[in-house]
């Protein structure tokens, strides 16, 4: 993906040449054979037809390209022109929704070069949303983890946070209702888990008058409550989800529904780089610019690249958010935190990358938490955000690859950091973010002396005071 233009430019990191769209079923299904009709004697004509491959073979032929390209990212393809990061990715959708993906492909490429969206787009991530967020020094975090020699790393934190409605969720609710406009669909739905999504969705809705329909799991309406009611408020229509464990899993099921069901006249601001392509790769290209915006302020700073990135994932888009930009520089380590709920062998987590296998879920093939029958496990955590079986194809290949280390954070140590940092800095974090400041507790004491850290700060943490009030003594 280039970096050139403002710091709110999606380029597509792929060819839009190539336009073949496929139904994957499942990676034990064979291709159908075709048998041709009769040919009349008395006129001749010929017939077109694309036969997709088998999925099998699909991964086999990608796994074989990406050895090919070996440990070297600049060759990797993500994705390819099939939607694949590798073996993840690709789309399992019903043929209702095929087209409609295809046109969103097709949409998301044409807009990458339209002047006049990407100037529309800039503008409102200038003036409405307040990019470019900070990359504030955090001295006092940064004293906390000096050593006794008086060496320790440098933290600095990038303030999604301070971005209109507290999170980094706009940033693509933003360009996404731009380019529904732009297919001329009026009808919004999404699927929302800590609300953040929602509300950022909501938000952008109000703006740009749309009809908006939210999905949450009713757990997660209970314990996100202010940000229900600040949806509702903004004029979206919130539908509660009884099904499964009424979390975020369920919501984007029934997301996925109400899709398929008014393909025509809707579109699914999908709130995360999970699901079929071309989400995974549109909403990171539309997060970019946090990574695009870190390496200029790194550069303004002190003159060089991060040497650590940290962010919380969950399905992963803040935390893509940040990495994109810097995959090709082998020598800055990214680090992924998970939720590890009550315990890794407890079996309450939502560590997908760190003890999943490989499934398909909404849309996508990925790492996911399922039984030897292929069931999903329910996840479990403290945070709603993160509390989700799957996780980001990419994030997938990342970890396969070895560019990305993933690590997991229980809730007692999540709690803990939500009051730390909030006390060192005076930021209450999101307890999804509070996960990966979690994480410097473990990862501060192995870095060189003068490491520059780098975390995302993906967003405050007004939302779950109320939530962390029947844990915290303060």
């Amino acid at each position: 993906m280039a970096t050139t233009g403002t710091a709110s430019t999606f380029r597509p990191s792929i060819s839009a040449s190539s336009r073949l769209t496929t139904h994957l079923r499942s990676p034990s299904s064979k291709v159908p054979n075709f048998t041709p009709p009769p040919l009349s004697r008395s006129r001749s004509f010929s017939v077109s037809c694309t036969i997709a491959k088998d999925p099998t073979f699909l991964m086999a032929e990608a796994e074989e390209k990406t050895k090919a390209a070996g440990s070297d990212p600049t060759l990797w393809k993500r994705p390819d022109s099939f939607g694949r990061f590798g073996k993840f990715g690709g789309k399992y959708v019903p043929e209702t929704l095929m087209h409609a993906l295809s046109e969103l492909e097709t949409a998301f490429y044409s807009l990458a070069t339209d002047d006049e969206f990407q100037r529309e787009l800039a503008g409102i991530l200038k003036d409405y949303v307040g990019r470019e967020s900070p990359l504030y020094f955090a001295e006092r975090l940064t004293e906390h983890y000096r050593r006794e020699n008086g060496q320790g790393p440098l933290i600095y934190l990038k303030r999604e946070d301070l971005n209109h409605t507290g999170a980094h969720k706009i940033n693509n609710a933003v360009a996404q209702a731009l380019l529904a406009k732009r297919l001329g669909k009026k009808r919004i739905i999404a699927e929302t888990g800590a609300g953040q999504h929602g509300v950022a969705t909501a938000t952008v809705c109000a703006r740009f008058g749309l009809e908006c329909i939210i999905y949450m799991g009713a757990q997660d309406m209970e314990r996100q409550a202010l940000n229900v009611f600040r949806m509702r408020l903004l004029g979206a229509e919130v539908r509660g989800v009884h099904s499964g464990t009424a979390t975020l899993k369920d919501a984007t099921s029934e997301a996925i529904r109400d899709w398929v069901t008014n393909v025509e006249t809707t579109h699914y601001i999908l709130g995360s780089v999970a699901g079929p392509h071309p989400y995974p790769m549109m909403v990171r290209d539309f997060h970019a610019v946090i990574g695009k915006e870190t390496r200029r302020q790194a550069m303004e700073k002190w003159g060089g690249k991060p040497d650590v990135l940290v962010a919380c994932v969950g399905g992963g888009s803040n935390a893509m958010g940040l990495f994109h930009e810097f995959v090709d520089d082998a020598e800055v380590r990214m680090i992924g935190v998970e939720a590890a709920g009550f315990g890794l062998d407890s079996g309450k987590h939502a560590a997908t990358l760190t003890k999943g296998d490989v499934g398909v879920l909404h849309g996508a093939m990925s790492y996911l938490l399922q039984d030897d029958d292929g069931q999903i496990i329910e996840p479990h955590s403290i945070s709603a955000g993160l509390d989700y079986p799957g996780v980001g194809p990419e994030h997938s290949f990342l970890k396969d690859m070895g560019r990305a280390e993933y690590y997991s954070v229980t809730d007692e140590e999540a709690l803990e950091a939500f009051k730390r940092v909030s006390r060192l800095e005076g930021i209450i974090p999101a307890l999804e973010t509070s996960h990966a400041l979690a994480h410097l507790e473990k990862l501060c004491p192995t870095l060189p002396d003068g490491a520059r850290v780098v975390l995302n700060f993906s967003g405050r943490g007004d939302k779950d005071v109320q939530t962390a009030i029947k844990y915290l003594e303060v």
